[in-house]
């Protein structure tokens, strides 16, 4: 028989698949559950952090207005999973299809998500998403894969 720990790790797994059919097929609705109300994210576009399920809304209907066609994809997801708190790491890319024809592979970027277990449900209560930054060119390098 399975540990709860067990459970919860499979239980966020889900909760990760479900982030990337909600960004495949643009669905946010399906999104806005998977967040906790006070979710606060720390994405890859200024401000500095998106607080509030509104903002993280706001920041992903933004983000599909680029799409015709998405695509998510999810690597080496790793978690750590305790009794109502966990985290974990990845690396994602989104990519897919723009508005205008043009065929686009997106770019890897590093992911931690922070997640609390409200009322039996793990909810991402916090995001960082980066890439790495070249300190001699200041600019961000986009062109890296796991």
């Amino acid at each position: 028989m399975p540990s709860q720990r067990e459970v919860d790790d499979v239980k966020i797994r889900q909760q990760v698949d479900k982030i990337v059919e909600g960004i495949r097929t643009k669905d946010l609705e399906s999104l806005k559950r998977l967040y906790a109300t006070d979710v606060v994210s720390f994405d890859i576009e200024p401000p500095l952090q998106h607080v509030g399920l509104a903002a993280k809304s706001k920041n992903w209907a933004t983000a599909f207005t680029f799409f015709r066609d998405a695509r998510y994809e999810v690597r080496d997801l790793t978690l750590t999973v305790g009794d109502d708190v966990a985290f974990g790491h990845c690396f994602a890319r989104f990519s897919g299809t723009l508005k205008d024809g043009t065929v686009t592979n997106g770019m890897w970027v590093r992911v931690t998500y922070c997640f609390r277990k409200v009322d039996g449900d793990w909810l991402v209560t916090h995001d960082h998403v980066s890439v790495p930054f070249d300190v001699a060119s200041g600019h961000g390098v986009t062109d890296l894969e796991p």
